[in-house]
């Protein structure tokens, strides 16, 4: 339910676990509820959650690699590997003819390393980094190697174990999906790549995504557990405030209506301002004229009167139906909230712990520390996922980081 998938079951994206109730109704509400208090559970010392924890790595371009179940010949792909004509690089003759520059370049290193790692089935992975990506960098004082494949400049000090092993390889990869089936269009995607599996050559770094508390440090206190059931616990009021067959037919509206007017759209225009829904009541009330506003615009570009006309119909029929769900949309901001409120408080905790490498973002002034882009929760009994990412964080981020590619 929580990964969204194309028509043939393939990993596309993962949703903000606040959002699913927008996504899925009472059951996308319910299962973000039962998510935060598996991760709640986990982080008080349970050893009976259900919920496997990974980290979001800030990596690209996605590489898939494997096996081709109809030749049994190992390829590297793009996005295009699940496509009714799959595109799959099973030469360096087929990627000179389809790529050029730099994404050739690592995808040449992709398919000759990756070739000895033994992969059985299909697996997908973010790119890290090739040779020429390993940078020596001062940061405060002391010696890094980096790495910055998207947003992120990932850090580690060279005489470590990791820094070593990443001076000595020629590709880092993070592997985070797995695809199994008869054939490449009928393969389904699960989450996690066990790559105990895998031969390990010391010129490929590579990782699974697993958290890993090496100190033993990231579980809650007597307090800090009480709070985030204070923050459950009122989201779960919340909840049970909400008018189900009311939230079905605004599913319904939202899927036709544009996109542009969406409640998503609507709530990353917060997002992208920097700021959260904090005013629930205002904010219902202010995503009706959100619609009307875009629908406005939609008509004025419509070139005849009986363009102008048909939108005109559209939006006011559709307004008027939004209004009927304003009171609701409202109960769902609060929702949320909550949501996010027990959510940040488990993203403090989980990025209290030190992970593999120190996160920075390149500024105009220098380097500048971070958390790491945001974690996976995958529910170990029925394999869906969200993330946890603090939005407002990693959009700024975005917003300020030099990129690679900015230079």
């Amino acid at each position: 339910m929580f990964l969204l998938e194309d028509k043939q079951g393939k990993n596309l994206h993962l949703e903000h676990l606040e959002d699913e109730i927008i996504n899925f109704g009472v059951g996308g509400g319910r299962g973000a509820i039962n998510f935060l208090r598996s991760l709640r559970d986990m982080l008080s010392g349970s050893s009976r959650t259900s919920v496997n924890l990974t980290v979001k790595w800030d990596g690209a371009p996605a590489i898939f690699a494997g096996i081709d179940p109809s030749d049994n010949q190992f390829f590297v792909a793009k996005k295009g590997a699940f496509n009714i004509k799959p595109q799959l690089f099973k030469s360096i003759k087929d990627i000179d003819s389809e790529l050029s520059g730099d994404l050739a370049t690592k995808f040449r290193v992709a398919f000759e390393e990756f070739q000895k790692l033994g992969i059985k089935g299909v697996i997908q992975g973010d790119l890290m980094f090739t040779k020429s990506d390993i940078k020596k960098e001062k940061i405060d004082g002391q010696n890094f190697l980096t790495f910055q494949p998207n947003t992120i400049v990932y850090a580690t000090p060279p005489e470590s174990d990791l820094g070593r092993t990443i001076n000595r390889a020629n590709i880092g990869v993070v592997w985070h999906t797995t695809y199994t089936g008869k054939s490449l269009p009928e393969m389904k995607a699960s989450f996690g790549v066990d790559i105990s599996k895998l031969k390990k050559p010391s010129s490929i770094w590579m990782d699974d995504a697993t958290y890993k508390d090496t100190s033993g440090r990231s579980t809650f206190t007597e307090k800090e557990t009480q709070e985030i059931t204070k923050q459950l616990s009122e989201a779960g009021k919340t909840f049970q405030k909400i008018n189900v067959p009311l939230l079905n037919s605004f599913m319904r509206l939202q899927e036709s209506i544009p996109l542009g007017s969406s409640l998503k759209t609507f709530i990353n225009s917060f997002i992208r301002e920097g700021s959260r829904i904090n005013n629930p009541r205002k904010a219902s009330m202010d995503y009706n004229n959100f619609f009307k506003s875009y629908m406005d615009k939609e008509i004025l570009k419509m070139k005849s009167p009986a363009g102008k006309q048909k939108k005109t119909v559209f939006r006011d029929e559709y307004l008027r139906e939004l209004k009927k769900h304003t009171k609701n949309v409202e109960q769902i901001f609060i929702f949320r909230n909550y949501l996010i409120n027990a959510k940040l408080f488990i993203l403090r905790k989980l990025n209290s712990i030190k992970q593999l490498t120190d996160t920075f973002i390149k500024t105009d002034k220098g380097f500048k520390v971070v958390n790491p882009e945001g974690y996976v929760a995958i529910d170990r009994v029925e394999g869906n996922a969200v993330k946890l990412v603090d939005r407002l964080e990693f959009s700024y981020n975005n917003f300020t980081a030099v990129k690679n590619w900015d230079k």
